[in-house]
């Protein structure tokens, strides 16, 4: 890593905001006005932090989540080992990224949140990735294969020309593929190094790719919650990275984005959007997550300042020209609701008013009293830009609140050939397809 890379990680680029979001304070609360919503923020209280961990029982035989009137909800496939990501190749195969397959013990979490345990907090992985083709277009697959195993904790993959990557938590690999390959035969090079481990499985490491596949971006969350461990440890993390296909010409597309994973260009523009999970322990109703488009150059906030230039109290008075600049994101999308996955629908067999608008996959919390997310949620969009109000799409993740027992927990969205909307659910082993009647 030469010297630039690591003073752009320290020192994020700035922007100059034209308008920059109202922010009003009464009593305890802070009202947040951007273009996408008003929001009315609690308070932060850090010992107002509460924990409620769900208990994944698995859906009944016959049983599925739950779409809206006009919509089928089906399994596309099943017993398969922790699917968390799906990517559409240019050819139409579904490509089912396996990851993260152990969920994290209480103790593991609890202690990494309160900073008494500073190891990574991360669980086994199934380290593969399959391939689906529905060859007849009848919304079941023809063939299954194991495209590319092997590999270390992958998130995103990616298809550019004769180039297959995966990013896997510690690096961007690249292998040799063509169009119709049904397995990876070649041997994989590490094009890039980037920071493994982290918090609460801060290990994703998502891509895509501009229009004329010029430029890689790669999602990188951070290795703590709010800076804890020392901002000397989160060089390259926090950030959007921007490479060239061969991995060279890094640098920081944008920053202060404490986990972002969910990565989508908005339809009919050249705006780069992305789903990110805000922090933890600053109560129920605080931090939300959110999605918003990206600005290059810009910093969103973390670990400093939250939602704009709303403080963190644990950082208080530090780094204050940096927070002046922090950016407030284009729409929450529930606290603490692990929003991961994000996907546009850029198709027409859905009806019109989903066109264009942007499916959110909410795995669902863990530092809250009440189970939030456990769902997929859904915005309207038009010409690129928000249009309506967030909207839960599919549901019937939680089989008892009370108990906090649920079904699945639903993560990466992807939009198939077909038109279908396909959702994994890394818990229950599944790949759920949505199709319209």
């Amino acid at each position: 890593m030469n010297k630039l890379i690591a003073l752009l990680a320290a020192v994020p680029f700035m922007v100059a905001c034209n308008s920059q979001p109202k922010r009003t304070a009464e009593k305890d609360s802070t009202t947040v006005e951007t273009t996408g919503q008003t929001l009315n923020l609690p308070a932060p209280d850090t010992d107002a932090s509460k924990n409620k961990f769900s208990k994944v029982i698995g859906w009944p035989e016959g049983k599925t989540p739950v779409a809206p009137a006009g919509f089928t909800v089906s399994k596309f496939a099943g017993d398969i080992k922790s699917p968390r990501n799906i990517y559409i190749a240019p050819n139409g195969d579904i490509l089912v990224v396996l990851s993260n397959s152990e969920r994290n013990t209480k103790e593991k979490i609890a202690n990494a949140l309160s900073g008494k345990d500073k190891a990574e907090v991360s669980g086994s992985s199934a380290n593969a990735v399959l391939l689906f083709r529905d060859t007849n277009n009848d919304g079941k697959f023809d063939l299954r294969t194991t495209f590319v195993s092997g590999l270390d904790q992958p998130y995103g993959v990616l298809i550019i020309g004769n180039a297959f990557y995966v990013a896997n938590t510690d690096g961007l690999y690249q292998y040799p593929y063509k169009t119709g390959d049904t397995k990876i035969s070649g041997t994989g090079k590490k094009i890039l190094d980037l920071p493994a481990g982290g918090y609460n499985n801060h290990w994703t490491r998502n891509l895509i790719a501009n229009a004329d596949h010029s430029k890689i971006y790669i999602t990188v969350g951070s290795g703590s919650n709010a800076g804890e461990n020392g901002m000397e440890n989160e060089l390259r993390r926090a950030n959007i990275l921007e490479v060239n296909p061969d991995g060279t010409g890094e640098r920081i597309y944008a920053s202060g984005l404490r986990n972002p994973v969910g990565v989508a260009w908005a339809p009919g523009t050249n705006v780069l959007w992305t789903a990110v999970n805000e922090r933890d322990g600053l109560g129920d109703d605080l931090v939300p997550d959110y999605i918003t488009s990206v600005k290059q150059g810009a910093f969103y906030g973390w670990p400093y300042s939250y939602y704009g230039q709303n403080e963190d109290p644990r950082l208080k008075g530090q780094k204050p020209e940096l927070v002046k600049s922090a950016i407030a994101p284009d729409l929450a999308v529930g606290s603490h609701t692990a929003s991961l996955g994000l996907a546009f629908y850029k198709d027409t067999k859905f009806p019109e008013k989903y066109q264009g608008g942007a499916f959110i996959g909410q795995h669902g919390s863990w530092n809250r009293s009440a189970l939030a997310g456990y769902k997929v949620a859904f915005v309207p969009f038009k010409n690129g830009k928000i249009a309506g109000k967030l909207e839960d799409f599919l549901t019937g993740f939680i089989a008892d609140e009370g108990k906090g027992e649920v079904y699945g927990r639903p993560v990466g969205v992807a939009v198939a050939k077909d038109g279908a909307l396909l959702v994994a659910d890394d818990v229950s082993s599944t790949v759920w397809r949505v199709a319209a009647k």
